[in-house]
């Protein structure tokens, strides 16, 4: 019988870390999709959902009424996809800079959007018909927990755009510690504007735009980071110098 040729064990290696870099780039992917796809599935159902006027009633409203499973849905998968993402950024990062809390606040950021899927919001700014013209009288816990989950995507995503910061400024890539920083200063802007402008959450117009531009920017921002993460082809287990 003709010799069958064995795999080196330097080969063996290569073929292994070739595996372990697939995978890198895959996870790595997920947050690449998540927030283009959260934001496209967000647009749709603002401009084809009966009853439903995004200039006063904020996205979160979507996951109300019959066809609310969908923006359910979208929590949850994004978050899920985030959370991939984390997992992606720790092999890609790690024991390098930002390596650690990087990816620990960016899957804080999906476990967040998956806890906002999963408690809802409440009727309320008309809002399925029927509903009071303003705020809940007399909010639920599920409510309660859904403004949680939002108060943990936001401090979550505003910490890592910073982590960021750092990342990309050790690295002489001013470019991305410009885009990073700036992300995370005009996310808390936003967030004291809509404060500002609607009156503590009285007036829903303000309110539902800053909140889609906070939501459109910082999860565009992580989409972003993902991309150049992976585009950077990080052998798994190396990261700054």
């Amino acid at each position: 019988m003709p010799d069958i040729p064995r795999m080196s064990a330097v080969e063996g290696r290569a073929m292994s870390t070739m595996r372990e870099q697939r995978l890198t780039r895959a996870l790595l992917t997920c947050g690449a999709v998540a927030g283009p796809l959260f934001v496209l599935v967000v647009v749709i159902q603002d401009y084809t959902r009966a009853d439903f006027d995004p200039r006063r009633q904020p996205l979160s409203m979507l996951s109300l009424g019959d066809l609310g499973w969908i923006q359910i849905v979208n929590f949850v998968a994004t978050g899920l996809l985030n959370i991939a993402f984390a997992a992606g950024l720790w092999r890609a990062l790690r024991p390098g800079r930002g390596g650690t809390w990087g990816p620990l606040l960016i899957g804080a950021y999906g476990t967040g959007l998956v806890a906002a899927g999963v408690f809802r919001f409440e009727p309320a700014w008309g809002y399925p018909p029927g509903a009071p013209r303003g705020l809940p009288d007399d909010p639920g816990l599920g409510y309660i927990l859904h403004g949680a989950a939002f108060g943990l995507v936001f401090v979550s995503l505003v910490a890592a755009c910073f982590v960021f910061t750092r990342y990309f400024a050790v690295r002489g890539e001013r470019g991305w510690a410009l885009y990073c920083a700036a992300t995370g200063v005009a996310l808390p802007a936003l967030y004291v504007l809509a404060g500002l402008l609607s009156n503590g959450g009285e007036d829903s117009r303000p309110l539902s735009l800053l909140l889609r531009a906070i939501a459109f920017l910082g999860w565009g921002w992580a989409a972003a980071l993902a991309v150049r993460v992976r585009g950077s082809q990080l052998p798994t287990g190396t990261g700054a110098a």
